[in-house]
């Protein structure tokens, strides 16, 4: 199974890819954990002590120059478009914790007119390769752009989850989000509701968002905000709070047949 989370900076789309990942382990099934958010957060989210020290792939100069056969850090001349990326898993992904590995991808700098350069051109082939290729339970920390998914991937992605907040830039963005989705062609776009106070909260984002399949909601919980800032993974959570994320994943995994 593939799973991408986007969303507006701040809403918990990490929080949740990392309680995804580790349901998905706790429940027998191996998983590749994907941080593919510049903004890295996600070996944070899942517990990593040293999370800050992992080296982005986009910014491994000499792995890019061998895979792709170019000059590091040089620009323009030749380099592969097809790189070999199939043990990368295995030689870069972190463990943290039983049944779950994790990748930092990085950002690339792009000008206006988007980049084509080594460092995509390897991220966009493993990207390719983990979502075709890898037979396990793929979660995929993504920015709000999803930028890293294309149409050459993007009908292997079993769910493209939005988390939302009550608040319009936050709708704003999951719109914009089913737009790019759907101009790639992934099919099953669902929400997450995070930080609901109230019914009111929740109605508010039904209301606005019609059309959407909504897997559930999570109410406002200081205590995942504090696991956020001390760097751990969230378990210390309140019951309605633990219950809710267990109730989105169940959701998730049954509508994809992904038993434990």
């Amino acid at each position: 199974m593939k799973i991408a989370v986007s969303g507006k900076g701040g809403v918990g789309k990490t929080t949740l890819s990392a309680f995804l990942a580790r349901w998905f382990a706790d429940h027998g099934k191996s998983v590749l954990a994907i941080d593919a958010d510049p903004d890295a957060n996600l070996g944070h989210a899942l517990g990593v002590a040293d999370a800050g020290s992992i080296t982005p792939i986009s910014q491994m100069k000499q792995l890019i120059a061998e895979r792709t056969e170019s000059v590091p850090g040089g620009f323009g001349g030749f380099f592969k478009m097809n790189p070999k990326v199939d043990d990368l898993p295995e030689k870069i992904a972190v463990p943290c914790g039983p049944g779950v590995r994790l990748m930092v991808m990085g950002g690339v700098k792009k000008g206006g007119t988007g980049c084509v350069c080594p460092e995509s051109v390897l991220l966009k082939n493993l990207v390719h390769h983990l979502i075709l290729r890898r037979d396990e339970v793929v979660v995929m920390d993504m920015e709000a752009g999803i930028e890293h998914l294309g149409r050459g991937t993007s009908r292997a992605v079993n769910a493209l989850i939005i988390v939302v907040e009550p608040g319009r830039r936050s709708i704003e963005t999951a719109l914009k989000v089913k737009d790019l989705a759907a101009d790639i062609g992934i099919g099953n776009v669902y929400v997450v509701g995070n930080k609901i106070r109230n019914d009111r909260d929740s109605a508010f984002l039904r209301h606005n968002l019609d059309g959407f399949e909504f897997l559930g909601f999570i109410p406002y919980d200081e205590s995942l905000i504090e696991a956020d800032c001390a760097g751990v993974f969230a378990d210390r959570i309140g019951e309605n709070t633990r219950k809710a994320l267990e109730a989105i994943a169940e959701d998730l995994s049954r509508r994809h047949q992904l038993s434990g």
